[in-house]
């Protein structure tokens, strides 16, 4: 009898911890699973001070493409936001000649740990009746601020393949949305089902170590521990692209990438 007690409540323990006290199932699993912390940067934490540091930039080789103008003629609200017509965010080469909005990551070659998920949320506007910014990134877990700054309504909607999507109206002036993914992937498209011309872009990754390009299409990955690893980039309209790259603790190394148009 007293085998069978024992039992029962190893059986109740285990339940409880895998339930995480009403977490979600995804969440309890990796409460569950965790590996142990990186060394040297603290519980889950890069370490910039002895970790490697890889900056790059995103050249763009070819003529420039001209993007399309939007019409937003349907909706006056949109129209009177801007004092221009609006381009299409599909390509945006900088002065000069590099890419504007590249996703930029470590694919793999990390120890398998868990990373600390930032508490901070990152936002996503909309505003203009554009998404501000055109592409971000998130580590998986991490909250997204979804916004609405224009006086009209809005309706979000990621198209995840990994993890669930979701579709959600939000009406001017209402609260901000505080969403997350719980599962790494690169890229969940967002559109939006009122405007179709609204799209967004959100890299989910399971570690910090990622990147958007911006006006000058450099990017940087700081911290990472000694090793090999492929950082790809991904972009909406070329596509992806990867290299592999050595580093030791507190190397600094360039890694460039050349997109052809």
């Amino acid at each position: 009898m007293k085998k069978i007690w024992i039992g029962v409540g190893l059986v109740c323990a285990l339940t409880l911890a895998g339930c995480g006290g009403g977490n979600p199932p995804e969440s309890a699993k990796k409460e569950a699973a965790a590996p142990a912390a990186p060394a040297g940067g603290g519980a889950g934490v890069p370490d910039e001070a002895n970790g490697a540091t890889i900056t790059g930039k995103v050249a763009f080789d070819g003529t420039k493409p001209v993007m399309k103008t939007i019409d937003m003629s349907a909706v006056p609200a949109c129209m009177r936001a801007h004092t221009t017509p609006q381009k299409s965010e599909e390509v945006v080469v900088n002065d000069n000649n590099t890419l504007k909005n590249v996703f930029v990551w470590v694919k793999s070659g990390l120890p398998d740990q868990n990373w600390q998920i930032p508490t901070t949320a990152v936002q996503l506007d909309q505003s203009g009746c554009m998404y501000k910014p055109h592409v971000i990134g998130v580590m998986a877990g991490q909250n997204i601020e979804v916004k609405n700054s224009d006086p009209t309504n809005h309706n979000i909607h990621p198209q995840p393949t990994v993890n669930q999507d979701w579709n959600e109206s939000q009406a001017p002036g209402s609260e901000p949305k505080m969403k997350s993914f719980p599962r790494q992937e690169v890229m969940v498209a967002v559109k939006c089902n009122i405007h179709p011309w609204m799209r967004s872009y959100i890299g989910v990754v399971s570690h910090p170590f990622f990147a958007v390009t911006g006006d000058d299409g450099t990017f940087t990955l700081k911290g990472l521990p000694p090793g090999t690893y492929t950082v790809e980039i991904v972009h909406e309209k070329y596509g992806k692209q990867e290299q592999q790259i050595t580093v030791g603790a507190k190397d600094s190394k360039t890694l460039d990438f050349t997109v052809k148009g």
